[in-house]
């Protein structure tokens, strides 16, 4: 019998209320100041521009969710795209929203607070621990300011959070039906982190890490039936691994369908790559015969982008009768690879067995074994290599435009077509599509970019080579025919006009979408990231006892400014929170050693799980910097310090719990963790200046706030 009136009862946490309040007011009030470039800013607004145009851009610093969502902050405040990203400091004018470039970062930044406080009572901490945690959070002004501008380390954070959230809500949740729900959304979460950047992979291996061990203790559970946990083990590693993956993907695939025009970043990728995209090299090569055939006229880009794109390129110029160390040379004319668009790019594909360089009718194509040679298009020298070292490369062989001086040097000119990516033994050699090897059929070296820069005679291009030793899987022995027409003119001036009217002949194309996933992501994983020093780069070492800051935006005319610096007090607070565990920790693992169980059952998993996750979480976001080879600033570390920030008040409750047994100790405990709390809270407030931007300090007021001899605070005297 329904009971009436009909009464909806429901809880209202006020603390995390409150939390949440807070969170966002610190981070969203006042968005818009400073109306100009602040600091990384002009980094990642290149990227906001290019997805705003759908213009294509490799960035080998992380993967494309993060700048995803930054340009989709961008895109509800209508940014058209058309703003110049040269400086810091620069004026945002009137048509840029700069509330909306900002909005998701800080509302991500301002939901990592609630989310810590929830993730403390998953740890089955106190709703006082969690208002510490959270608190701890809300006061870290280097959090505050990373938040609030176009920058990724707030949303990481937010995804890291909810991820271990969700998990911990997911075992914690035994019995409850929608249970997998939460599991499903931490490996979302998961996906994100590591779709913002690559570092989110350190957390995520951490969470399959801790799943991993409740589930091979859910296997050794003889309550539960054979059927139930393969269920269980199943839906866990499709949750956590497949999703994961899956989400990875897709991201990438709506990167790439998003980014579908011609870019600055075209030529690092491929022929085929560039090919796929509106304008460029799209619009030279739309309608190019596929198959290449004896008579064919074409360019060959090398696959190699190191160290930078060039095509294999040949000019009216001889390699030096003799090089500056003394060493003799054939004195052939030069072969090169140029890294720009030139009509000394062209070569024809020539039968030995034939004089004619056009196409026959029908055409006869170049299939994966035949033998060819290739002739330079506006010199007609024939490609060829010799028992002569080469300049630059003397380990190498010397490639030439063949020279008859009437020596006793006789042409060397063939060269056998080797189809690397080729499906079967009989496949045609493929514009675009096919990377191929030119093996010279007198010496077996195969032709090769060595990279090396050639001296004053040689132009300063690039430097080819053919080489017997090589790596196998090395790119730079695999060419790739980019522009491609069937020549028709035999005569040479009507050939070299020909090579600048190249002929239409319709022909598709397109290049799959893990083919260029795949490629992409080997490009990504694979450049070499610039190294250089910054006037605010710093180490690992520095971090932990914040010997370094940033300037961050500096008014052009008053001491308005913002650093990231970050809160002394929590700080502090959370290194002694890290070595106060690892000494209980170490204490408790004497002890059990030693057969004295000094906890029960219950609080010793809390410990242990507290510290999988808090100082396990800071030592896969904290140590794996000392091993990277890249610049390095202070905003790396705050995805660290916010597992640090969880532990300490969970800390103070287990001690208080569990260490101390006086009701005294236990009152000055309380004390001591309120004084930190306001500590903390005078703490904000002193650098609160240099968190916001205002208000404007004086040059004595500057002074004070320099704790530290080290740090780089700038003031101007009146």
């Amino acid at each position: 019998m329904l009971q009436l009136p009909p009464v909806v009862t429901f809880q209202v946490d006020l603390f995390l209320v409150l939390v949440t309040l807070l969170s966002l007011w610190t981070r969203l009030s006042n968005l818009g100041y400073p109306n100009a470039v602040v600091f990384d800013e002009v980094y990642y607004g290149q990227f906001v521009s290019l997805y705003t145009k759908r213009v294509f851009f490799v960035d080998d610093s992380g993967p494309p969710l993060g700048h995803m969502i930054l340009a989709f902050g961008a895109y509800m405040g209508g940014f058209d795209g058309n703003f110049v990203w040269d400086r810091i400091g620069a004026d945002y004018p009137s048509s840029v929203n700069v509330w909306s470039l900002r909005f998701l970062p800080a509302l991500s930044g301002a939901l990592c607070v609630p989310l810590v406080y929830l993730l403390t009572l998953e740890l089955k901490f106190s709703h006082l621990s969690a208002l510490g945690a959270s608190l701890l959070l809300l006061l870290e002004n280097s959090l505050i300011v990373q938040s609030r501008f176009m920058l990724l380390e707030s949303i990481l954070i937010f995804f890291m959070l909810l991820a271990f959230f969700s998990y911990l809500r997911f075992h914690n949740s035994a019995d409850s039906r929608s249970r997998f729900l939460w599991l499903l959304l931490s490996g979302a979460s998961c996906a994100a982190a590591v779709g913002v950047k690559y570092v989110g992979l350190f957390s995520y291996l951490l969470l399959l890490g801790v799943a991993f061990l409740h589930t091979w203790n859910l296997i050794g559970d003889r309550t539960i039936s054979h059927l139930s946990v393969c269920v269980e083990c199943v839906c866990r590693g499709v949750c956590v691994l497949v999703v994961p993956v899956l989400l990875y993907v897709f991201w990438f695939y709506v990167h790439l369908s998003l980014l579908n025009h011609s870019g600055p970043h075209d030529q690092l990728m491929s022929s085929a790559f560039q090919a796929s995209l509106e304008g460029g090299l799209s619009r030279i090569t739309q309608g190019q015969p596929l198959e290449v055939a004896y008579g064919s006229q074409v360019t060959l880009r090398s696959s190699s982008s190191q160290p930078i794109p060039c095509w294999l390129h040949s000019h009216k110029a001889n390699y030096p009768i003799r090089y500056e160390n003394g060493r003799g040379s054939s004195h052939q004319q030069q072969i090169t690879c140029y890294p720009f668009k030139d009509v000394n790019n062209w070569w024809i594909v020539k039968d030995p067995g034939r004089q004619e360089l056009v196409v026959s009718s029908p055409p006869r194509p170049v299939r994966h074994g035949d033998v060819i040679q290739l002739v330079h298009g506006m010199t007609s020298r024939f490609l060829s290599s010799h028992d002569v070292a080469a300049p630059m490369s003397p380990h190498a062989q010397e490639v030439s435009g063949y020279i008859d001086f009437n020596v006793s040097m006789a042409a060397q000119n063939l060269w056998r077509v080797v189809i690397s990516n080729r499906e079967a033994e009989s496949d045609s050699w493929k514009t675009i599509l096919s990377e191929v090897r030119l093996v010279h059929v007198n010496t077996t070296a195969v032709l090769r970019l060595s990279g090396v820069l050639l001296p004053d005679w040689g132009f300063h291009q690039l430097e080819v080579v053919a080489d017997k030793m090589f790596k196998s899987h090395s790119s730079s022995v695999e060419w790739t025919v980019e522009e491609h027409r069937y020549g028709t003119s035999q005569e040479q001036k009507e050939r070299e006009a020909e090579l600048h009217t190249p002929t239409h002949i319709d022909v598709d194309r397109k290049i799959s979408f893990w083919a260029k996933f795949l490629e992409l992501q080997l490009k990504m994983l694979t450049m070499k990231q610039e190294n250089s020093e910054h006037k605010y780069s710093s180490s690992p070492v520095e971090w932990i006892t914040m010997e370094t800051n940033i300037a961050y935006w500096l008014h052009s005319s008053t001491n308005a400014q913002i650093h990231l610096i970050g809160n002394p007090v929590s700080w502090g607070v959370a290194n002694l929170g890290l070595l106060a565990y690892q000494l209980l920790a170490a204490f408790y693992l004497m002890r059990r050693r030693r057969g004295f169980k000094d906890l029960p059952d219950g609080v010793w998993c809390q410990f242990v799980c507290l510290g999988c996750v808090c100082v396990g979480g800071w030592l896969v976001n904290f140590v794996p910097f000392f091993l990277m080879e890249k610049t390095l600033f202070l905003y790396h570390y705050l995805p660290a310090l916010c597992y640090l920030h969880l532990l300490s008040p969970a800390l103070l409750e287990h001690a208080h719990s569990h260490l101390l047994s006086s009701v005294t100790h236990r009152h000055a405990l309380r004390l001591c963790a309120l004084a930190v709390l306001l500590s903390s809270f005078l703490s904000y407030r002193t650098f609160g200046p240099l968190t916001y931007g205002n208000p404007e300090l004086t040059a004595n007021q500057l002074q004070g706030l320099k704790w530290r001899a080290s740090w780089d605070i700038l003031y101007r005297h009146r």
